[in-house]
Formats: structure tokens, sequence, C-alpha cells
């Protein structure tokens, strides 16, 4: 496996923990449909939240948050679209989150942006 892989599956494990902990429901881990992916699709208080998690080992190339562009948002909210009409869900809250990660001497620093679009 390569590093970026393990590094953004590290990510994605400490975030689903980081949800649970937080009492969130994960329903999806890596949701793929035609579209594209969406790293988590969680549920709280009613809510559903489309979370793309983002991980970096530094700030080399800047912070992590800065790589969910326009168009990544734009695809989110598509993949979105395709979750729900799958799954016949209609007339519930949705939040669009990220979940960043920075992994300093095996520890992860984690920020959760709700509502991020």
């Amino acid at each position: 496996m390569s590093s970026r892989i393990s590094i953004g599956k590290a990510g994605e494990i400490h975030a689903c923990k980081y949800l649970l902990k937080n009492g969130y429901r994960i329903l999806e881990k890596n949701y793929r449909c035609r579209i594209g992916e969406i790293d988590i699709v969680a549920q709280k208080e009613g809510t559903i939240h489309f979370i793309e998690v983002k991980t970096r080992r530094s700030i080399n190339y800047g912070m992590p948050v800065e790589s969910i562009d326009a168009r990544k948002c734009r695809r989110i909210e598509k993949i979105a679209e395709f979750y729900l009409e799958e799954k016949n869900i209609y007339d519930t809250e949705l939040s669009f989150d990220a979940i960043t990660l920075l992994l300093k001497d095996g520890r992860a620093v984690l920020n959760h942006i709700k509502n991020i679009f």
C-alpha cells in the first residue's frame, strides 16, 4: 500500500473513532457510486453528514482543508444526491462536513468543520 493511501486510511480510522465517540452513527465508509466517493456518511440527531476526510503529515503543501476546493464540493454534493436517491431518503437535514487531521509524532490533531459548504 502506498504511503499516501495508508495516511488517508489512518485519517479515516481516527475520524470514525472521533465520530462514534461524539454520538454519530456511521452509515457508510468509502461510499462509492458512478460519480465518485465520499469518505464517511454518518448520522446524528436526524441529520445526515457527508464527511470528507483530509489527512496530512505536515503543512508543507498547505493545510488539509485547503485541498477541498469548489470542484470537490460540487462532486460531494452530487454524490450525496445519488446516495439519498439510492437509499430513498427524503426530507432530512443534511450537513457537508470536513474532518482534517495532521499526524505528528504518532498523534493525530483533528479538526471537525461542520457545514463547510
